[in-house]
């Protein structure tokens, strides 16, 4: 097992595998490193190194009971490209991750990566004044995070089927109740506090990504509404965008042959039509 410890105190746990061009998977809210192992597998077989986060508080990382601040998470991201000394790195984030990876390049800049993937994004801004109408609200927020503290395996059962859509999808009800199991090893202060890192404006920050960026999401995603991927592609100076049919916020999974060909054809620098 590899584990880092960061300056903070905190040790993260991560997953390194294989050789080759570094590309590094940040996965979204309450979820961790597991949701890559297909991913890396196949990305393994074609040459790269593969390297997968457990977040704070999620997975086999610490439970510090702190540092769940934007800024925070991104220098934890930063702090495991620096020590592993990666190099021409391109990250690959979902949902919540979007955000963290964002302010990573704002804060350390792009010396270390090449490109990035975005899959679901988070919108570019939850701040009040400066939102859409399709970003959630502080009021839904925190109706959400009140579900969640008080009856999480509930909350998660009854969500499970707008994230897979598995009567469409496929997805089996022994794998939804893997990514349940997933979350339900998070500490619930990481679920709360996590969450309400995202409310921040990173229109801004978006807008100064300097490096090449795919952004990839589904017009079913009941968690992040398909205008947040557009918004922030149109955003991002050097950006693609593909919008997948009947695609939810689990595309990671429900869509995992197509979407693999499409970062694959994108790291190799094809031009994705």
């Amino acid at each position: 097992m590899s584990h880092l410890t960061t300056t903070d105190g905190t040790t993260l746990f991560y997953r390194d595998w294989g050789h080759g061009r570094p590309l590094v998977f940040l996965a979204s809210w309450a979820l961790d490193s597991r949701v890559w192992e297909r991913h890396m597998l196949h990305f393994n077989a074609l040459g790269f190194r593969c390297i997968a986060l457990d977040r704070r508080g999620h997975g086999r990382s610490d439970d510090t009971g702190r540092g769940y601040r934007l800024d925070r998470l991104a220098d934890d991201v930063a702090e495991l490209v620096e020590q592993l000394d990666l190099r021409e790195a391109t990250l690959i984030a979902h949902s919540m991750a979007s955000g963290e990876a964002t302010r990573y390049l704002a804060r350390h800049g792009s010396g270390r990566v090449t490109r990035a993937i975005f899959l679901a994004p988070v919108a570019p801004s939850y701040a009040e004044g400066s939102r859409e109408a399709w970003s959630m609200d502080e009021p839904a927020t925190e109706a959400m995070l009140a579900a969640i503290r008080g009856d999480l395996p509930r909350w998660l059962a009854d969500n499970a089927d707008a994230f897979f859509l598995p009567a469409e999808t496929g997805t089996t009800p022994q794998f939804v109740l893997h990514t349940i199991d997933i979350i339900l090893d998070v500490s619930l202060q990481a679920l709360v506090e996590s969450f309400r890192a995202k409310r921040v404006d990173q229109r801004a920050e978006l807008a100064a990504i300097d490096v090449p960026l795919l952004v990839i999401h589904g017009d079913r995603d009941a968690s992040e509404p398909v205008q947040q991927g557009r918004a922030v592609a149109t955003l991002v100076p050097h950006s693609q965008y593909l919008e997948y049919a009947g695609a939810p916020h689990g595309l990671y999974h429900t869509h995992f042959d197509r979407l693999v060909g499409d970062m694959g054809a994108f790291l190799r620098e094809a031009r994705i039509a």
